[in-house]
């Protein structure tokens, strides 16, 4: 009966965090500055990592530019990087989650330079296709060193949000 009721609790406790960064991902873009906000869904994106596993990064990942595009904070020029976007959140938390289990530094860097570098080459090469030229010169320059900067600032964020539970969550 007490280990159903501690299992009761850590799905509860697992639901409302969720429900936490689920929030703080969907309300970031409203901030609608492209730095605080990538700051913002890059430390919810790590710190799920940690709390929730793999299954709730995952979902949380697809959210932000979904939610952007939709509401207007993201131009319509850009609804063709969205997936790309989504995968580069994706490529985030996975790199991180496997390779943080040591370190969260030595998950986090490699993390953000593999998002960095899909959505850099992405908007250089493959958005050009998409939109007209002087757009995807603008994509190209949303896409690369604000996603690196923003991607190891949401991750210094993290690690000092989760602080001292980072081993007990490891």
């Amino acid at each position: 009966m007490e280990q159903a009721l501690s299992l009761d609790k850590k799905i509860v406790l697992s639901l409302v965090q969720f429900f936490v960064l689920l929030l703080i991902v969907c309300f970031a873009p409203m901030i609608n500055n492209q730095i605080i906000t990538g700051t913002i869904v890059n430390a919810s994106l790590l710190i799920s990592v940690v709390l929730l596993g793999m299954r709730g990064a995952t979902l949380l990942c697809f959210l932000p530019s979904v939610i952007s595009l939709m509401f207007g904070l993201l131009p319509m020029v850009m609804a063709p990087m969205v997936p790309f976007i989504i995968m580069g959140n994706f490529l985030l938390v996975y790199i991180f989650s496997l390779l943080r289990k040591n370190n969260f530094f030595l998950g986090l860097i490699p993390a953000a330079l593999l998002k960095f570098s899909f959505l850099f080459l992405v908007s250089n090469f493959l958005i050009s296709f998409f939109v007209k030229q002087a757009i995807a010169d603008k994509i190209a320059v949303m896409m690369s060193y604000p996603q690196l900067i923003t991607a190891l600032m949401g991750g210094i964020i993290a690690y000092f949000i989760i602080g001292r539970n980072y081993k007990n969550n490891n």
